[in-house]
């Protein structure tokens, strides 16, 4: 589970960098700067969906302080 979340986070972060790249490259004329950060965001949000659904699933556990203390 650690991997894919890391390998998840890593493709976040070239998404960024080929936005990064496109927007120096073409500036405000292309729209491949647009699609590559769309494509950023969804793997954002996809990653926090499966981080919630693995742990209401029981694959991840909370660590750390106790609720309620």
């Amino acid at each position: 589970m650690k991997y894919l979340v890391l390998l998840a986070i890593l493709a976040i972060f070239s998404s960024l960098g080929v936005a990064l790249y496109f927007m120096l490259k073409q500036g405000s004329k292309g729209n491949r700067m647009v699609v590559a950060l769309g494509m950023r965001v969804g793997m954002s949000i996809l990653l926090f969906v499966c981080v919630l659904a693995a742990w209401k699933l029981g694959y991840i556990h909370p660590t750390g302080i106790a609720a309620g203390r």
